[in-house]
């Protein structure tokens, strides 16, 4: 699948389209792409693809931003952290 495939509705496209668009308005269109957005491959993969697609262009564009802080956020590990197992040796 090409990464435009990866954005099927246009959502990030047409976020780096609207002139004066804030940060808080590219999460929402982030978040709602997050939602729709196809299950194959990773969310890690399609978030590269994307923001290697559009920030080239525009690398302080607010979208470029959140597409990074995405990038970073699914970086973190997942999982449960604590409970009783967690204080187990």
């Amino acid at each position: 699948m090409s990464d435009e495939g990866f954005d099927p509705r246009g959502l990030i496209r047409e976020a780096y389209r609207i002139e004066g668009i804030s940060e808080a308005e590219c999460r929402s269109i982030f978040f709602d792409w997050a939602l729709s957005r196809p299950e194959a491959p990773d969310e890690a993969t399609q978030i590269a693809a994307l923001h290697a697609r559009h920030a080239k262009a525009a690398p302080e564009h607010p979208m470029s931003r959140v597409l990074r802080e995405g990038l970073a956020g699914v970086a973190q590990p997942r999982g449960r952290r604590g409970g009783a197992r967690g204080r187990r040796h």
